[in-house]
């Protein structure tokens, strides 16, 4: 097995949305803000290769939204899936998996594309089989009004469409062996069923933290996204697993901290702090 990390691009979004009640003060230590309070975020993705498997996990926002949509959140940076992809010796017809966390915009929008002749949708990894589990499609596919514009139809539906969907089964809170040494926690704080890969590899459980862990600045029990459509069952989520982080010394993978790419974990007498930081190259 061997695991990649691939940044997709930069994107900004409202700090205050992205730390819910926490002061400005204090979110602004790790997270700067620019004059219009905007922070800037990765959209990692691991890409993994093993055996005759080419696994994505997250495609990032894509290309296809119209011109008034991503100004509003203002990509930037030289960074693409597609130049990534291409650095490592492969191209997006060679993926095999796509397993997606969850269905919000920024961590799907690169799994459709337009066709050829720009007249309808299609799945950008025409050789893949896409993965996503049965309660958070119904959850993305029947929005609430707090989600709706998270979850696009047009980034959802023609996956569906396409025969290339499969459900992970959820027959509890943590799934052993989804792919082997992949192991996936469901989370339900952020979005309904949210998928937290973890991964055993060369020797050390990597952890795919999607939302549930935004960035480092969000190590703090109560540093919860204003996004969380149930903060409070994330408080709940969070506790547990920054314990657990901490006594199986695990490496958090952050896909949207724009300068962190890994960390540790620490018991404090403050709770659980980071301990360390780490570039992905530095560890695997």
């Amino acid at each position: 097995m061997k695991i990649h990390s691939i940044n997709t691009g930069y994107f900004k979004l409202d700090g205050g949305a992205m730390f819910g009640v926490v002061p400005k003060s204090l979110w602004t230590r790790t997270n700067p803000a620019d004059e219009n309070n905007l922070c800037t975020w990765a959209m990692r993705s691991l890409l993994i290769e093993d055996g005759d498997k080419l696994i994505l996990i997250d495609t990032g926002i894509g290309i296809k939204q119209s011109e008034k949509f991503f100004s509003h959140y203002y990509l930037h940076g030289d960074d693409s899936l597609d130049s990534n992809l291409q650095k490592l010796g492969f191209h997006r017809d060679d993926i095999t998996d796509v397993f997606l966390t969850h269905l919000h915009f920024d961590h799907c929008g690169g799994a459709v594309e337009y066709n050829s002749k720009k007249d309808c949708f299609e799945p950008a990894f025409k050789n893949a089989v896409f993965w996503s589990n049965e309660k958070h499609w119904l959850w993305a596919t029947e929005p609430n009004p707090r989600e709706k514009a998270s979850f696009l139809k047009e980034n959802i539906l023609p996956i569906q469409e396409s025969g290339q969907l499969k459900f992970i089964e959820r027959t509890g809170n943590f799934i052993k062996d989804v792919f082997p040494n992949f192991d996936v926690l469901f989370v339900d704080g952020h979005t309904d069923s949210m998928m937290i890969p973890h991964i055993q590899y060369q020797g050390k459980e990597l952890v795919f933290m999607a939302d549930l862990l935004p960035s480092v600045g969000h190590i703090p029990l109560p540093f919860v996204m204003g996004y969380d459509t149930r903060p409070l069952i994330t408080l709940t989520e969070k506790e547990l697993f920054l314990k657990d982080a901490v006594d199986q010394n695990r490496y958090l993978f952050f896909q949207h901290d724009s300068v962190n790419e890994l960390c540790t974990l620490q018991n404090t007498e403050k709770g659980v702090r980071l301990k360390n930081t780490h570039f992905y190259h530095e560890i695997f």
